[in-house]
């Protein structure tokens, strides 16, 4: 998947996420089901996910890359950054520190809504400023995967909507 691709691929998911967020009822938004995370937490989450990973395209390359070195083994394509992240938290990985969201009221959906919109739209936009080399080249950590490559965290990011969505799907289905 290459830049365009990715950068499209996040803003569709994203999208979609955040469409599904609003279609749970106000009433619901702050009530958990099954001891699960409610529909405003998952949006927290998801962007206390993305605005690191947006902040990261900014810092120089040559510091990530002093900082978290260089990869060491052949990328993973998306399928198998998929694939990776199933299998963690099938083992028992969960979101963990900074990543857990408090709980969320659902007067606060609209305003967290707009900023998950703009995170991502800058952080499409700071793709398009990477190389393609420099995305297979330059490594991010990840709290659950280890290092991952920009192009596999972006690719993490895009999944991870999808992923926080189907969850939504399981605890709050439409009728």
């Amino acid at each position: 998947m290459d830049r365009a691709l990715i950068a499209t691929a996040l803003l569709k998911n994203h999208g979609a996420f955040l469409a599904r967020i609003r279609s749970v009822p106000v009433d619901q938004l702050d009530k958990s089901r099954n001891g699960k995370w409610t529909p405003a937490q998952h949006l927290e989450h998801v962007q206390r996910a993305i605005s690191p990973v947006s902040w990261a395209l900014m810092v120089p390359k040559w510091f990530l890359r002093w900082r978290f070195g260089k990869p060491n083994r052949t990328p993973r394509d998306y399928e198998g950054l998929v694939k990776r992240y199933n299998e963690k938290l099938a083992a028992g990985g969960r979101a963990s520190g900074r990543f857990v969201p408090p709980n969320v009221p659902s007067k606060a959906v609209e305003r967290i809504s707009a900023s998950v919109q703009r995170i991502v739209a800058t952080m499409t936009r700071r793709v398009g400023a990477w190389s393609e080399q420099d995305l297979d080249t330059v490594l991010l950590p990840h709290p659950l995967l280890g290092k991952l490559t920009v192009r596999k965290m972006l690719f993490f990011t895009i999944y991870h909507a999808q992923h926080h969505r189907a969850l939504v799907d399981r605890d709050y289905p439409t009728t």
